[in-house]
């Protein structure tokens, strides 16, 4: 008996980010397999898929926002059904990496957490990840497998070259450990001078940074403050007030994850800049919108990132090799 190898692609969402899910789906022109998914009484999740998934591609996404547990647990409960109902390939789709800031050990007997998030879904039977933005890229190697470290710079510098190419433009990152970014983010905008806000954190007292000075040439530019995520945007806010004290001209914000906890979108509203870009990496509600916020769709990058690999193609082609 022989058979002809065939390949299915399927895509599966949780329910954190039903929109992006939607919007994936349409750029891959394919529809999201149905499931049956609920929360009992005590909390635990239960889901069904609803059609066969035996010798699929399968693709589950998932973005870790708040209640992070229970998303990130619905992803793992995911996987596991994928793999009992014999999936060929499960890759885990996580736009944002839960707990990524707890990366190392700033001090003893503190749990290296991102690690963790990489070993449950190893033993629940992820084969790859696919994410964005890294709070720091060697959490690729937390994971035995291949890892697809996804970029927002091109989706988020297009949209301030093309808002802003008539500005003399300084690109801004918040702290020191940015600055990499901050130098490819200099070089896509046409090689436009750096400067870093050179700021202390005490790390028994979190998501509280005092920034202390700026570092660099900002006078009578348009700040491009640059950043992976903002949680409560205490740390932009003050980059924020402190450039424009330094006599930058304007201030524009651009991060890929909105978590935007507690305070954060009175904060951002209220810091003085001029536009705060994000991508949808993560939902953000009305309730935490305004007017000067800016919400820009990663859809178009995961789905032809998830169309590369089903098609054993070129991640890396998608940053002209940068990846």
């Amino acid at each position: 008996m022989s058979a002809v190898p065939k390949k299915n692609l399927m895509l599966f969402s949780g329910r954190a980010h039903p929109e992006l899910a939607e919007q994936v789906a349409k750029h891959l022109d394919v529809t999201i397999t149905p499931q049956s998914a609920y929360s009992f009484a005590n909390g635990e999740i239960f889901v069904r898929f609803e059609e066969s998934v035996r010798g699929c591609d399968a693709f589950v996404l998932q973005s870790h926002s708040a209640p992070i547990n229970d998303q990130i647990m619905e992803q793992l409960i995911m996987v596991d059904a994928l793999k009992r109902a014999s999936a060929k390939r499960i890759t885990v789709v996580m736009p944002f990496w839960g707990y990524a800031r707890q990366d190392k050990k700033h001090r003893g007997r503190e749990p290296i957490s991102a690690r963790l998030i990489a070993d449950m879904f190893q033993v629940a039977g992820a084969d790859r990840i696919m994410t964005v933005d890294l709070h720091t890229a060697q959490i690729q190697g937390f994971f035995d497998g291949p890892v697809d470290h996804l970029f927002a710079l091109p989706v988020l510098a297009e949209h301030v070259k093309r808002t802003y190419a008539d500005h003399p433009l300084a690109v801004v990152s918040p702290d020191s450990g940015r600055v990499r970014l901050a130098e490819r983010w200099a070089e896509t905008l046409g090689g436009t001078p750096l400067a870093f806000i050179h700021k202390t954190r005490d790390p028994r007292r979190p998501n509280e940074a005092v920034a202390n000075r700026v570092v660099g040439e900002v006078e009578g530019r348009l700040c491009v403050v640059i950043d992976d995520m903002i949680d409560t945007g205490g740390t932009v806010a003050k980059t924020a007030e402190v450039l424009l004290n330094e006599g930058a001209l304007d201030v524009v914000v651009a991060a890929t994850h909105g978590v935007l906890s507690g305070p954060a979108p009175e904060r951002l509203a209220a810091c003085g800049a001029r536009e705060v870009i994000f991508t949808d990496t993560l939902p953000i509600p009305d309730e935490k919108r305004f007017p000067a916020m800016t919400v820009l769709s990663i859809a178009p990058l995961l789905a032809e990132a998830i169309h590369q690999v089903f098609d054993d193609g070129s991640v890396t082609s998608l940053f002209d090799g940068n990846a």
